[in-house]
C-alpha cells in the first residue's frame, strides 16, 4: 500500500513556527488535489488545509492566515508552513489527497506548549 511520508514536526512554544513535509508517490498526487489533516487526541481527524494541482488554496477558519500550504508536483511533495502557532494546533499531522485516496501514513506530531 502506498502511504505518504510526514516529516518535520515537533515540539515549539506558542508564536512559533513549524514547516511540515510530505512526500507522495503514485498517480494519486498527479491527479488530486492534496491536503493536510490534522487529529488531536479524543477528536476526529480533521482537514486543515488543500491545495490543487493548479495551486489554489483552502483553509480551515482555524488556521487560516496562520498556515500556507504549498506543492511541488515535480518532486511529489506537499508542504505546510506552520506560524503563530497555539496549544490549541497540537496534534498528529498527516497528508493526503482529498478526498482521501491514500493508505494514511504515521502522521508527525506536533506539539503547541510552553
Amino acid at each position: 500500500q502506498v502511504q505518504p511520508v510526514e516529516s518535520g514536526g515537533g515540539l515549539v512554544q506558542p508564536g512559533g513556527s513549524l514547516r511540515l513535509s510530505c512526500a507522495a508517490s503514485g498517480s494519486i498526487f498527479s491527479i488530486n488535489a492534496m491536503g493536510w489533516y490534522r487529529q488531536a487526541p479524543g477528536k476526529r481527524r480533521e482537514l486543515v488545509a488543500h491545495i490543487t494541482r493548479g495551486g489554489s488554496t483552502n483553509f480551515a477558519d482555524s488556521v487560516k492566515g496562520r498556515f500556507t500550504i504549498s506543492r511541488d508536483n515535480a518532486r511529489n511533495t506537499v508542504s505546510l508552513q506552520m506560524n503563530s502557532l497555539k496549544p490549541e494546533d497540537t496534534a498528529v499531522y498527516y497528508c493526503n489527497s482529498v478526498p482521501p485516496g491514500y493508505t494514511w501514513g504515521q502522521g508527525t506530531q506536533v506539539t503547541v506548549s510552553s
